[in-house]
């Protein structure tokens, strides 16, 4: 078992969850009531049915096509993927999935590509002692007439 930390809209939404479904008596989360009286597992066919149905719900036709979250295990890649891209730190990222860091860093690579402006952006307000900012640099160095520990007038 691992724990995982939630950030609080989630923590909302699974409580929201519950408050409607409650859980089985086993504390399963996600379980068959479809007759009404039990709390079954669900099945590994029912679990492909409701997966494609909330495919079709929560994508545009494009996202479809492109064949987004195809698996519930591309979840997994786009919550990685999100906390990667939202500036969360690696070593935090690959501890909240269970892998080490390399692991995490050779399969996730490839989301790091084309990163090298926002790279820039934040060494340039690491090294102009201010937070960063949206401040254009076209990601090469300090903006025009700018030297380390000045800011425009």
């Amino acid at each position: 078992m691992r724990i995982v930390p939630l950030p609080p809209v989630l923590v909302a939404l699974l409580r929201a969850h519950l408050d409607r479904f409650g859980t089985a008596p086993d504390g399963r989360v996600f379980f068959d009531s479809s007759d009404g009286a039990h709390y079954a597992p669900i099945t590994n066919t029912m679990y492909g049915q409701l997966w494609r149905r909330a495919r079709t719900a929560a994508l545009t036709e494009t996202e479809l096509g492109a064949g987004l979250a195809k698996r519930p295990y591309d979840l997994r890649h786009g919550c990685a993927s999100l906390l990667l891209n939202s500036g969360v730190p690696a070593t935090e990222v690959a501890r909240r999935l269970g892998h080490s860091l390399t692991v995490l860093l050779s399969t996730y690579a490839h989301w790091f590509a084309g990163m090298e402006a926002e790279a820039n952006r934040l060494i340039d307000a690491a090294l102009n002692g201010s937070e960063p900012s949206g401040n254009d640099t076209g990601g090469h160095g300090l903006p025009t007439g700018q030297t380390p520990g000045t800011t425009d007038a």
